[in-house]
């Protein structure tokens, strides 16, 4: 099974976001020798730990990790918060608030993946984004990334760490986009108040 966890925001920013994303792809048409494959709302997320393939047999132990990281940290608020881009490959939007909270809650993610005998590769530090969009070719993504500097979301509530998993495109049809499915969703430890 190809797994990440995540932080899947909540609907309210994420139309939110969606409504600001609709007005930059209006405002900017693409330019340059490719394109842009924007990434679907309803498949935004803050990815915490990228688990790749894991065998099934190790899924109840990861189960029993990933409810302890959970666990270990508060609810904790954020909010959609400016934009940038991992040079002309990637666009994303970024977030502040509680991204501390956020860190710790991803680099728990990751020993608890460990622990229970996944094998991670390459481990980046965390830097909290969303991806909104990728690259084919060369588009020059500079000018979505300043349009979305000045973008402030509402603030929402991280409540919940989730185990995704990734079913990629076996179709072969340009354009088709990978389908997720949540396989465990862990509460954070403490409820906010109110």
């Amino acid at each position: 099974m190809r797994l990440f966890a995540a932080v899947v925001p909540p609907a309210p920013a994420v139309d939110e976001l969606a409504a600001e994303v609709a007005q930059l792809r209006a405002a900017l048409p693409e330019r340059g020798h490719g394109r842009l494959r924007w990434t679907e709302p309803p498949l935004w997320h803050f990815t915490l730990a990228f688990l790749g393939e894991v065998d099934e047999t190790l899924l109840p132990e990861l189960d029993e990790r990933l409810s302890r990281a959970a666990h270990r940290h508060p609810v904790h608020e954020l909010r959609f918060d400016g934009g940038g881009r991992f040079g002309d490959r990637v666009l994303w939007v970024g977030a502040t608030g509680s991204v501390a909270t956020l860190g710790a809650l991803a680099r728990s993610t990751v020993a608890g993946a460990r622990r229970a005998g996944v094998h991670l590769e390459r481990v980046k530090p965390f830097r909290p984004h969303l991806t909104l969009a990728r690259t084919t070719g060369h588009v020059d993504l500079r000018p979505y990334a300043q349009e979305l500097a000045d973008f402030h979301g509402r603030k929402w509530w991280v409540e919940r760490l989730e185990l995704v998993r990734s079913h990629l495109p076996a179709s072969g049809v340009p354009g088709e986009r990978p389908r997720y499915e949540t396989v465990a969703a862990w509460p954070l430890g403490t409820r906010r108040a109110g």
